[in-house]
């Protein structure tokens, strides 16, 4: 197990470098002035300008500028805004809203779709079966902002069970509301994946096996059946939270959420290109522990995974 960790930990440091090289140079590498975008149609003497670009080192060439900035992230230092502030100070106040939100609502998609898809393929093709498939497809066909409207109107303004709006309080019984649309808006598709895998586990011979040496239905289920249904799960859910701590934009502007979502929208506008590139690699950091810990899980739920060469 420990070499299966370890070679599922060097293989992380290339797609690291990579990613985060292709995002610097995608972003700082675009036409344009950033520097002088921010001073509009009021430009400055040429003089400040070159200063402010000598200070952010936009005057150095994008090799060197991307060799700095990833010493500066082995440092846990992503750099300054261009209105001065410290990128890490902003990720501070941002990242853990988004990571509560982004929590709170995997855990809802994660246990709706364990229950309901298991008990779907447990009564595959009755009423219970059919209507939670034309429930799960609703929630596919329906956009977010719509939902998110939609329990806004109902659920907070005319029932008064959750608060309209986050705003500064937003901790984790503040965002109850804004994790449940995001839990339903993404447990569709991972409710049809778990009763696809489960159908599939069924019908395996080592399940009439199982049965055949007197294990009960109880025994078979839950210990054989839903743990072997779980690898793609696992996978699936690992992809949502990345989804989820990247995309919650929308919702993020919706209910009003202080989170990364809001904070890297807002930057896009004002041209802040140090924090998008800094908010950017943040998620492909998420990305790459959170498929880590996938990998390492796939070798616990299956052992055969941990021996392929």
């Amino acid at each position: 197990m420990a070499t299966y960790i370890l070679r599922r930990i060097l293989q992380v440091i290339p797609v690291f470098i990579g990613a985060t090289a292709l995002i610097y140079f995608m972003v700082f590498g675009m036409p344009g002035d950033p520097i002088a975008a921010l001073f509009g149609d009021k430009q400055p003497p040429e003089a400040v300008l070159e200063q402010i670009r000598a200070r952010y080192m936009l005057d150095q060439p994008l090799v060197v500028q991307y060799f700095h900035y990833l010493m500066g992230i082995l440092r846990f230092d992503f750099g300054t805004t261009f209105s001065g502030q410290s990128v890490i100070e902003i990720l501070g106040r941002t990242f853990p809203v988004t990571l509560r939100l982004a929590v709170l609502a995997i855990l809802i998609s994660f246990v709706l779709s364990i229950v309901i898809g298991a008990t779907s393929a447990l009564f595959k093709g009755t009423w219970y079966d059919h209507f939670q498939l034309v429930v799960a497809l609703i929630f596919i066909a329906v956009p977010i902002f719509v939902l998110c409207f939609v329990a806004q109107y109902f659920l907070a303004v005319q029932l008064g069970w959750f608060k309209p709006t986050v705003g500064a309080q937003n901790g984790w019984g503040d965002l109850w509301l804004p994790s449940l649309v995001l839990g339903f808006s993404v447990y569709a598709a991972s409710m049809r994946l778990t009763r696809s895998s489960m159908i599939e586990s069924l019908g395996q011979d080592w399940v009439r096996t199982a049965y055949s040496k007197g294990l009960s239905r109880g025994r078979v289920i839950p210990v054989h059946v839903l743990r072997n249904s779980l690898i793609p799960m696992v996978t699936d859910t690992a992809t949502n939270f990345g989804i989820l701590m990247v995309g919650a934009t929308v919702t993020e502007g919706i209910f009003n959420v202080p989170g990364v979502g809001n904070t890297l929208y807002q930057a896009i506008i004002r041209h802040e290109t140090p924090t998008v590139v800094s908010f950017v690699t943040v998620f492909v950091v998420v990305y790459v522990l959170v498929n880590l810990v996938v990998d390492l899980l796939y070798g616990l739920l299956d052992p055969r995974i941990r021996y392929v060469k």
